[in-house]
């Protein structure tokens, strides 16, 4: 069975440890497919505050993380590399990414708050840092539980029907097909005959042309990266809008 470890540092490890105890991801820590565990950097700490931030050198609004404590605690335990750091300057977390942490053993993430963390964890300490989009959030717990929950479901065992993760949105660059379900008709809107006929290469067909044609309806930007084949084009002369 494979079996990913993934350890977050972050001064509310609470707010990551009690979402991931529920649905897809609390199944997969109870079946034992990963093992999250999530550490308090204010643990690491020394002073009776607790303190975990401080005035940066210069000057400047707000406080800045600093780099004893997140040092201390990443060093205190064995927590799998490479160690991620979440913030605005990463690499862009996407459905690759996820497939390449999910093919991991195990890796570890820190999330930031305040305006920054010290730049001698991001030189000295961090392994790579990554980002989920280009806007701002308080801390990187949110951050956190995006990438957890998109690479456990890729750990082969989690989900329920394996074929679940191969036909999702962003997997191949495309968006995925449009679903539907009982009723066959509702308020005088029918599923699609294709889908009722039982035929399963031509379900296969459709959907691939559906995909196709919603990506490039609503995120053309996908197709840019993957351009058409000729087999693509011919699906969409087959199955016109």
């Amino acid at each position: 069975m494979k079996h990913l470890r993934i350890d977050v540092f972050s001064i509310f490890p609470e707010l990551v440890d009690s979402f991931a105890n529920a649905s897809l991801l609390g199944r997969a820590r109870r079946s034992g497919h990963i093992t999250l565990q999530c550490h308090d950097l204010r643990d690491a700490t020394t002073d009776p505050h607790r303190s975990v931030d401080d005035a940066p050198f210069g000057g400047g609004a707000g406080m800045v993380m600093t780099p004893a404590p997140i040092f201390d605690s990443v060093e205190a335990t064995d927590a799998p590399r490479p160690l991620f750091l979440l913030g605005p300057g990463g690499r862009r977390f996407d459905q690759a990414v996820a497939r390449e942490l999910a093919d991991l053993d195990g890796f570890s993430l820190l999330c930031g708050r305040y305006e920054g963390i010290d730049q001698r964890v991001h030189d000295h300490l961090v392994d790579d840092e990554l980002s989920i989009g280009d806007f701002v959030l308080s801390g990187g717990e949110v951050a956190a539980l995006v990438i957890i929950e998109a690479v456990t479901r890729l750990v082969p065992g989690v989900m329920g029907n394996e074929a679940s993760a191969t036909v999702e949105s962003f997997e191949e660059d495309l968006l995925e097909h449009p679903q539907y379900t009982r009723p066959a008709e509702y308020r005088g809107w029918p599923v699609p005959e294709v889908l009722r006929s039982g035929d399963h290469e031509r379900v296969r067909r459709w959907r691939r042309a559906a995909a196709i044609r919603r990506t490039l309806r609503q995120r053309p930007d996908l197709i840019e990266r993957r351009p058409l084949t000729d087999e693509d084009h011919a699906l969409l002369d087959e199955w016109p809008e």
